[in-house]
C-alpha cells in the first residue's frame, strides 16, 4: 500500500479549528454540530486537582456510569480540563486516574459509534485524535497510573502520555482490541504503539485484538512499572519529578515495509483475508511508523472510516453487544445464591477440566472419582493447566499455587451436605449418570444445586432419579474447558427460578458466558452442528476428497473443516450423538454408516492416530490438497444451509430464548464465523431461507 499524498498544514489547520474555536468546514472533517470546544463546560465526568506540588490530579468518573467511556461529551470535556492545565502556571505534570474500582478506560462509547452515521462517526475520529495530541504535546510530564481494564480508546490516551503505570490487580486489562470489533485504532493506537515498543510486538497486538495483564503488558513494553494498587499514587508522585523518558530508536522500524509484508502474508493464511480489519490494521502500522504522527493519524483515519462502513464490522459489533448483554443479563426471576464451595463428580477430561476453572476462579473444590489413580491422572491434568498458564505469564505463580490449593479429592463416599454446588461429569451413560444422582440425593442437602455436563442425555430423565428435581440443571461446558467461553444452562419446567438464577450468576463469575436452552435432545449447539457434520460424512461417503470438504469450510470462515473437527471430537462420540439425535428426528438427520465403519475397524480419530485424517504423534499427516472451485462454493452452498434451516428450527422451537442467543451461541460454541453474526443473521443478510 502507498501511502496517501496529503496536505499536512491543512490537517493542522483543522485540528487548531477543533479544539479552540468554532469552524466551519465544508470538506472533511465534517462540522460537529454544536460542540464548540473552547466554551466553558461543567464539570461532570472529570475532577481536576492541583496539589502543592504543583501535579494536577485528573480523574475520570463517567457520570451515572460503571465505565469510564469516550464519547463527544467526555472528550469534550477532557480537552477543557486539558487547556486548563495548559494555562495553569502551578502545574509541573500532570496524572490520568479513574475513580471506577476495576476499568481504567474502556474505550470508546461502542453503542454510540454502532448508531451514528458514518459522517458522524469520522466526525468522532478526528475530534479523539485532536484531543489525544492536545495531550501528547503537553509541556508537563503526563503519567497514566492504569488500574482496571484500559482497552481502545484507553490505552490510547496512555499511549499519549509520557508514563504508563498500572496496578497488578487481575482487573488490569491492557491492549486495543478494535480489530475485534472489524475497526482499527485510530486514535493514535496504530501510530504510537509501534513507535513504543517496535513494529513487530505492535503487530502482534494490534492485528491479533490481545488484551495483556499487568505484567505482560510490561514485558511488552506497554507499560514501564507494575505496582499494588495502593502504591500508584506514590509511584505516580515519584515519575512526576523524573525528566520525561525519549522514544527509544527502533531498528526494525526501517525495515517495516518488509515485516509489514511478512506479517500481511501470515495474516491472509490464517484468516484467508476474511476479516478487513486485520489487513487493514498491518498495512496501517506498517506505514504509520514513519513520518510524523499527523501522517500515521491521517493514515488511521482513513483506514476506519471505510472499515466502519463494513457489514463484517456491523456484524461484530453487534455480537459484542449480545455477548455483553449475556454475560451481565441477570435472570428473570428468582435470587442467585453465591457459590462457595461445589463438587465435581469424576476426574476425566472434563471433571479435570471444570474443576481446574473454578478453582481458578476461587471457588472451592471437591473432586471425586472411584479410585485413586482416576483421581491422580485428573490432578495431572491440572496441574499441566496450571504450569502452562504460568509459563504463558497469564497468571502469576501464586495464583497457580492459590488455584491448586483451593483443589481437594476423594475417592469415596462422604456427606457432601456444606457445598452449594454439585456438578457431574462422568463418562456419557445415563445408566451411570443415574446412579450417580441417586446415589447424591441421600449426601446433600436440601438446597444443594444438582448440575450434569451431559452434552445431549435427557436432564429431565436424570432428574426424575431425585426427590427434588426442582434442584436440577444442565451446565454443559464445552471442551477445553479453560479456552471455550460457552455454557448451555439447561432448564425444566419444573426447575427452580432461584436455581436457574444462581445457575446463571455463577456462570458469569467463572468468566464464561450462558446461554439459556431448554432440555431437547442435542440441546442447542449439538443439534445444529451434528446434522453439519453428518451432511460433511455424507458428501464424503459419496466420493468428495475429505481435503475438499473442510477446504472449502475454511473460506467460509470456520476454524476447523468438519471432517478435522470430527476426528478432534472422536468419531466414536460423535456416532454416539448422532445415533441418539437421529432417533430422536428420525426425518432430518443425514444417514450414512461411515462413520461406524471407521469406528468398528477402531480408528476413533486423532486420539487413535487414525480416522478421516492419519496422525502420528500428535500430528496431522496431511493428504493431497484438492483445489475445486466450484465444488467448494457448491460445499459451502450445501452446509452452510444446514446449519441455519436447524437454527431456524431451534428458535421456532423455543429452544433457546432468541435468535440472539442462538447465534451467539453458535460462535462461542463452534467457532461459526463471527464476521458473519451467526446462522440465524446469516440466512437473514443472504436470504438464503425465509426469516
Amino acid at each position: 500500500m502507498k501511502t496517501k499524498l496529503f496536505n499536512l498544514d491543512y490537517f493542522k489547520a483543522m485540528k487548531t479549528n477543533f479544539l479552540n474555536r468554532p469552524s466551519v468546514i465544508h470538506d472533511p472533517p465534517h462540522v460537529l454540530e454544536n460542540i464548540v470546544l473552547g466554551d466553558p463546560i461543567p464539570a461532570k465526568h472529570f475532577r481536576l486537582d492541583v496539589d502543592h506540588d504543583g501535579i494536577a490530579w485528573l480523574v475520570f468518573d463517567t457520570l451515572k456510569s460503571s465505565a469510564n467511556i469516550w464519547n463527544e461529551e467526555t472528550l469534550r470535556e477532557f480537552n477543557h480540563h486539558l487547556e486548563a492545565v495548559e494555562h495553569d502556571t502551578r502545574v509541573k505534570a500532570l496524572v490520568l486516574k479513574s475513580a471506577k474500582e476495576r476499568i481504567f478506560v474502556a474505550g470508546a462509547d461502542i453503542k454510540l459509534i454502532r448508531n451514528l452515521p458514518h459522517v458522524r462517526v469520522n466526525d468522532l475520529i478526528w475530534l479523539g485524535q485532536a484531543v489525544f495530541d492536545r495531550l501528547a504535546r503537553l509541556r508537563v510530564p503526563k503519567i497514566a497510573a492504569i488500574h482496571g481494564a484500559c482497552m481502545g480508546g484507553g490505552f490510547e490516551v496512555a499511549l499519549a502520555c509520557d508514563w504508563r503505570i498500572a496496578s497488578d490487580h487481575p482487573s488490569t486489562k491492557i491492549g486495543l482490541p478494535e480489530t475485534q470489533l472489524g475497526i482499527l485504532p485510530a486514535w493514535g493506537g496504530s501510530t504510537r504503539l509501534p513507535r513504543l515498543i517496535g513494529i513487530r510486538k505492535a503487530l502482534d497486538l494490534i492485528a491479533g485484538g490481545k488484551l495483556l495483564n499487568a505484567e505482560a503488558a510490561k514485558r511488552a513494553g506497554l507499560v514501564s512499572h507494575v505496582v499494588a494498587a495502593e502504591n500508584l499514587d506514590t509511584l505516580a508522585r515519584r515519575l512526576a519529578r523524573v525528566r520525561r523518558p525519549h522514544l527509544r530508536f527502533r531498528f526494525e522500524n526501517l525495515f517495516s515495509w518488509f515485516i509489514g509484508r511478512t506479517a500481511k502474508r501470515k495474516v491472509l493464511e490464517k484468516t484467508r483475508g476474511l476479516y478487513p480489519s486485520v489487513t487493514k490494521a498491518v498495512d496501517v502500522v506498517s506505514h504509520a511508523v514513519h513520518g510524523d504522527i499527523d501522517n500515521g493519524l491521517l493514515l488511521e483515519r482513513e483506514a476506519v472510516a471505510e472499515l466502519i462502513k463494513s457489514r463484517e464490522a456491523s456484524r461484530l459489533i453487534d455480537l459484542f453487544f449480545k455477548r455483553e448483554e449475556a454475560n451481565k443479563r441477570p435472570a428473570a426471576t428468582g435470587t442467585a445464591i453465591p457459590i462457595h464451595d461445589a463438587v465435581v463428580i469424576g476426574a476425566g477430561v472434563m471433571g479435570s477440566g471444570i474443576a481446574h476453572t473454578l478453582a481458578s476462579r476461587g471457588v472451592r473444590v471437591l473432586m471425586t472419582d472411584v479410585t485413586n489413580d482416576s483421581l491422580a491422572r485428573g490432578l495431572e491434568r491440572i496441574h499441566g493447566l496450571v504450569s502452562e498458564a504460568t509459563r504463558r505469564r497469564l497468571v502469576t505463580r501464586v495464583k497457580g499455587r492459590d488455584t491448586l490449593d483451593r483443589i481437594s479429592t476423594t475417592p469415596v463416599p462422604v456427606p457432601l451436605n456444606r457445598h452449594h454446588l454439585v456438578i457431574e461429569a462422568a463418562t456419557e451413560t445415563m445408566e451411570l449418570k443415574k446412579k450417580i444422582f441417586a446415589d447424591l440425593a441421600g449426601r446433600v442437602a436440601n438446597d444443594t444445586i444438582l448440575a450434569t455436563n451431559t452434552s445431549a442425555l435427557s436432564v429431565a430423565e436424570l432428574a426424575r432419579t431425585v426427590p427434588n428435581p426442582e434442584r436440577v440443571i444442565g451446565l454443559h461446558f464445552f471442551n477445553p474447558v479453560h479456552r471455550m467461553p460457552l455454557v448451555e444452562v439447561i432448564t425444566l419446567p419444573e426447575t427452580s427460578p432461584d436455581v436457574l438464577a444462581t445457575a446463571i450468576t455463577f456462570v458469569q463469575k467463572l468468566g464464561k458466558t450462558p446461554v439459556v436452552v431448554k432440555d431437547s435432545p442435542g440441546f442447542l449447539v449439538n443439534r445444529i452442528l451434528i446434522p453439519y457434520l453428518m451432511e460433511a460424512v455424507r458428501l464424503h461417503d459419496s466420493g468428495i476428497p475429505v481435503n475438499d470438504i473442510d477446504e472449502a469450510m475454511l473460506k467460509f470462515g470456520m476454524p476447523m473443516g468438519p471432517m478435522r473437527l470430527l476426528d478432534e471430537i472422536g468419531l466414536d462420540v460423535a456416532a454416539h450423538v448422532a445415533k441418539s439425535l437421529a432417533h430422536a428426528f428420525p426425518d432430518r438427520f443425514p444417514h450414512t454408516d461411515a462413520l461406524d465403519r471407521l469406528v468398528a475397524a477402531g480408528h476413533f480419530g486423532k486420539k487413535t492416530g487414525q480416522g478421516f485424517y492419519r496422525y502420528k504423534d500428535g500430528r496431522e499427516i496431511l493428504p493431497d490438497v484438492h483445489y475445486d472451485l466450484p465444488r467448494h462454493e457448491s460445499i459451502q452452498t450445501n452446509l452452510a444451509l444446514l446449519i441455519s434451516q436447524e437454527a431456524m428450527r431451534c428458535l421456532k422451537e423455543g429452544i433457546a430464548r432468541s435468535a440472539d442467543d442462538i447465534d451467539l451461541a453458535m460462535v462461542l460454541g463452534t467457532g461459526y464465523p463471527p464476521f458473519r453474526g451467526g446462522p440465524i443473521t446469516f440466512a437473514r443478510d443472504t436470504g438464503i431461507i425465509d426469516y
